[in-house]
């Protein structure tokens, strides 16, 4: 059997994340999602998005790239929310049987605002 490898990234909050007035958590998130809709567009980043309802909350989202996994932590290292300690990064390799995994070229909202718009 042949496999697919795609790296991923799990956004995890640290335990000693820093606390932040809820207007500068805004921002900063506007930043995170800019960044990573950035990532899509360049075709780096094939599928990403937040968890709910999990068991860990310090585990906040999930990144599928097609990039190896030390690109992906420079890529990473340079989010925002990363550089403000407000999410660490756990980078690793995924293998699926090939062809089972389909990722299709979605936009990524940019904002919390066009997140919540759902369109």
């Amino acid at each position: 059997m042949r496999f697919d490898q795609h790296t991923v990234v799990l956004l995890v909050r640290p335990a000693d994340a820093p606390e932040l007035p809820l207007d500068a958590a805004d921002r900063l998130q506007d930043a995170h999602l800019a960044h990573q809709a950035g990532l899509v567009e360049q075709g780096l980043v094939l599928a990403a998005g937040p968890f709910v309802d999990a068991d860990d909350e310090r585990v906040r989202g999930f990144v599928v790239l097609s990039v190896s996994p030390q690109e992906a932590r420079e890529l990473y290292r340079n989010d925002p929310a990363v550089r403000a300690g407000r999410l660490g990064v756990r980078v690793m390799s995924w293998m699926v049987p090939e062809g089972n995994v389909r990722f299709e070229n979605v936009p990524m909202p940019r904002s919390i605002l066009e997140a919540a718009a759902g369109d």
